[in-house]
């Protein structure tokens, strides 16, 4: 097979496994699959605070905050888990950037669900594990700042 048949080959394959995966999910969780927000370790001195956690399914993710005057300033996030968990663990840090921590504190699985315009019913667990971890990461946070 010529390149360019195999380079237009791969791009067909791409389009129809994301078209796929729109269908699954839909376009805002695979726009975020593709390109994550706030994905990464930051550098050590940017991190207040930082909590790794297994979820239920098996996937971990690791939450790092940097935290002044009880505001998160800047969440990142790490995961090994699917789509769903990548998509819940961007838009977990995307509504707690700027925020208290109290309201981190109240935040909701269903708030992150909604947020991404709905997760599917086996993937409700992705929001649970990333807001489940950011909380673990602020109770780390209190414990240590007390």
């Amino acid at each position: 097979m010529p390149l360019d048949n195999l380079d237009k080959w791969v791009e067909e394959i791409q389009k129809e496994i994301i078209e796929e995966e729109i269908k699954r999910y839909n376009k805002y969780i695979v726009d975020l699959l593709l390109n994550p927000k706030n994905w990464g370790k930051p550098k050590d001195d940017e991190i207040s605070v930082w909590h790794a956690y297994e979820g239920t399914c098996g996937d971990t993710m690791q939450f790092f905050l940097k935290i002044k005057e009880r505001v998160i300033e800047k969440a990142n996030y790490i995961t090994d888990g699917c789509g769903a968990t990548v998509a819940a663990g961007s838009q977990t840090t995307m509504m707690v950037e700027g925020q208290t921590l109290e309201f981190a504190e109240n935040l909701q699985p269903i708030d992150v669900d909604n947020a991404l315009g709905g997760l599917p019913d086996d993937h409700k667990h992705c929001a649970e594990l990333a807001v489940t971890t950011l909380k673990r990461a602020i109770e780390k946070y209190k414990l240590k700042n007390s």
